[in-house]
């Protein structure tokens, strides 16, 4: 039986997250994305979402099996949104971001576990809504977030040059 958990990453983690964002971008690469190809997510992003407490790890008997940020408050990417729009315009939200898992431990569902985990981490703090938005191509992303009963709520732009239309989703729990 495998020792799961999550916690939080720290800058002596760095060697092993950068690799697994090398594989996540080659993974969308494969498929035809252009989302992550111009760099980003970069080692000076990971060191951000790690000094300000937003990194997080998957740990399967004591390796890094996945990272993870996940910001608390508001996102500037999200204020202007095409579709039907946020649910909750009022409550704090999280946002996941910069999700990736290792390759060595492909198909154990992974994915599956890391969101619920972090989720779970959001909502014991008292937040009750979360969002996520992925390019239109990022059709495992999307598989993952209709999983979790997020709803597609419309088309936001990123802060990011070239191809920036993502779908964005939201997630509502009492």
């Amino acid at each position: 039986m495998s020792l799961i958990y999550l916690r939080q990453a720290t800058l002596a983690d760095l060697p092993a997250i950068m690799p697994i964002i090398a594989n996540a971008k080659a993974l969308l690469r494969a498929d035809g994305s252009p989302q992550w190809q111009d760099g980003y997510p970069d080692e000076a992003a990971i060191t951000a979402d790690i000094n300000n407490q937003q990194s997080w790890l998957l740990i399967v008997d004591g390796q890094v099996a996945g990272t993870a940020a996940q910001v608390v408050g508001d996102n500037a990417d999200y204020h202007e949104i095409t579709g039907t729009g946020w649910q909750n315009t009022t409550d704090t939200y999280a946002t996941i971001h910069r999700i990736a898992l290792n390759s060595a431990f492909a198909g154990q569902h992974l994915s599956h576990y890391f969101f619920s985990n972090l989720i779970s981490q959001a909502y014991q703090t008292g937040i009750h809504n979360f969002r996520i938005d992925t390019h239109n191509m990022n059709k495992r992303m999307q598989a993952i977030a209709a999983s979790f009963g997020y709803q597609y709520r419309g088309i936001i732009h990123v802060a990011e040059p070239g191809d920036n239309a993502r779908r964005a989703y939201e997630l509502n729990l009492d």
